[in-house]
């Protein structure tokens, strides 16, 4: 399927405030993440994309990460509620922005369920169940969406796609703690190396790759594997412990 959209929205005044384990969270540039944030939709955009540019939220620190608030399959959304009492309220531009698009219904407390544990491939879906997905989430996505959902039980990792994330041509882009799960067998993998585990946090938009450009050795690997790699600057946004596909919603 040829994407069409990028929802997107800068990080707001409060970005370093941001919910974050990284040694360097207290180092955060919001000038520099910003310009990073731009160089992103610029890569979206030469792939053909369409931004949707929503207004910083200076109010939310985690704002930026859009990918969290909704899981978009086939012409519907499904809107998150997420775990951490400090992030919601994101989704309320996300659900008007959606509305405009696709047929849309939102999660019921006390679900959780966010973007980050939710791998989409061409006609199911993988979640993870962990510290901000619940299987009751995960339950009342799989309602509305209609589709195939299997699951994947790790409730000691924050997002699922820290670790897998789908590159298309049924290949894997994933860390060794998940290479042997019996859900993943069908597909091809390419293991990030142990030094470069970031790395395993991949977008792939309309048969490009996109990847941390501090992680040559995955690069490489992904490249070999015969996939385009754009590399992309995402060192403000790892401080917050966020990625490339945190970082928009692709439909």
């Amino acid at each position: 399927m040829k994407w069409k959209f990028a929802i997107v929205r800068e990080p707001g005044a409060r970005y370093c405030d941001c919910l974050s384990d990284h040694p360097l969270r207290n180092d955060i540039h919001i000038g520099k993440a910003r310009r990073q944030h731009m160089a992103y939709r610029e890569a979206l955009s030469s792939l053909g994309l369409q931004i949707i540019l929503l207004p910083r939220d200076d109010s939310l620190p985690d704002s930026c990460f859009v990918e969290d608030t909704a899981i978009i399959f086939g012409k519907k959304a499904f809107i998150t509620r997420m775990a951490k009492e400090s992030r919601r309220g994101e989704e309320v531009a996300i659900i008007d922005t959606l509305s405009s698009y696709l047929k849309v219904q939102q999660a019921i407390a006390p679900a959780t369920i966010e973007g980050g544990d939710v791998i989409r491939f061409e006609r199911s879906l993988i979640a993870g169940i962990t510290q901000r997905t619940s299987l009751e989430g995960i339950q009342q996505m799989q309602k509305w969406l209609r589709t195939t959902v299997e699951t994947i039980t790790n409730p000691s990792i924050m997002h699922l796609k820290s670790f897998v994330t789908y590159l298309g041509k049924k290949t894997l882009m994933i860390t060794e703690e998940f290479e042997n799960h019996p859900n993943l067998k069908r597909f091809k993998k390419i293991l990030v190396p142990k030094e470069e585990k970031y790395a395993a946090n991949t977008l792939a938009v309309n048969g490009v790759v996109l990847m941390a450009s501090n992680r040559p050795k995955s690069i490489q690997l992904v490249r070999d594997a015969g996939f385009e790699v754009i590399p992309i600057d995402t060192t403000e946004f790892e401080k917050c412990d966020g990625a490339l596909t945190c970082l928009s919603l692709i439909f």
